[in-house]
């Protein structure tokens, strides 16, 4: 065997090697969340809010979290969408092909991907003190749209880039206008992708702890308004797993078998439907 077929085969056997470790952790972890979750899962789990003493062992759910993940996720990924739109289009349509701010922008998004969410969750705690805001349905909204919106317009852009440029050009050889051009040509034709990108923050958001720890505050009832402090799974889960009662222990991988289960629906909701939208794509 001569030399670049033996380094051929190591690299081979190294990726498979790789993926084998990468597969059999994530496998790990699910068997482990459901083995332990599947015994503390009922029906009033996922029911009825936390009753006197839940957090001692006895009667009640999680309905309040559930509720308000629910809440909070769908309500800072509607935000950071609405703000994110605008700069993929700018980035993409509005800006010259290697303008030098859009490479600034894009550096400037990704450095804020890689910002630990527990910073994000100070600054929306500092950003709540100066405005008069205490610890909300909104101040948790408002901080996790900051955590998603790096990561929806990086995801967007990724995706709004892979437009052929020649539909761009024959938008504008008709008399379409760059407004009507992005919204009619680029929005359309990315739709599928851009869906993705929506839901990948919507399980990015329903899933981090850190950002909402000081800024949602924790309830035991479901928020009635934005200024109501609001329960979510991740801290419901923290809670729960910190007491030293072994029943609320349990009950804590049943909640983050329900987090797990929400995470899932929500990445195999984006395939299909990325799928059928893309159904009629250019490529």
């Amino acid at each position: 065997m001569d030399k670049r077929r033996l380094e051929e085969a190591v690299m081979k056997g190294l990726m498979a090697a790789s993926t084998a470790l990468i597969l059999a952790v994530l496998l790990l972890i699910l068997l482990t969340i459901f083995i332990r979750g599947a015994k503390a899962m009922s029906w009033s789990m996922i029911t009825q809010t936390p009753q006197g003493g839940f957090y001692l062992g006895k009667e009640g759910g999680i309905l309040n979290a559930i509720v308000g993940s629910f809440y909070l996720a769908t309500g800072s990924t509607g935000l950071a969408f609405l703000l994110a739109v605008p700069v993929v289009l700018y980035l993409n349509v509005f800006c010259r092909r290697g303008c030098r701010t859009a490479a600034v922008i894009r550096f400037l998004l990704d450095v804020l991907w890689g910002v630990p969410s527990i910073v994000f969750g100070a600054f929306g705690f500092i950003l709540m003190l100066t405005v008069g805001l205490k610890a909300s349905l909104l101040g948790g909204i408002v901080t996790v749209a900051l955590l998603v919106l790096p990561i929806m317009c990086r995801a967007m852009d990724e995706v709004v880039r892979m437009v052929p440029s020649e539909l761009l050009e024959s938008s504008y050889a008709v008399g379409a206008t760059r407004f009507q051009t992005a919204v009619k040509v680029v929005l359309r034709q990315s739709s599928g992708g851009i869906l993705t990108a929506v839901l990948i923050a919507f399980g990015r958001g329903i899933g981090d702890a850190a950002s909402v720890l000081f800024t949602a505050g924790f309830s035991d009832q479901i928020p009635q308004s934005l200024m109501r402090p609001a329960a979510t799974l991740p801290l419901a889960i923290f809670f729960q797993i910190g007491t030293p009662f072994p029943q609320v222990q349990e009950r804590a991988y049943a909640a983050a078998l329900i987090l797990t289960a929400i995470v899932l629906a929500a990445s195999l909701l984006s395939r299909r439907l990325s799928r059928r939208w893309s159904r009629h794509s250019i490529r």
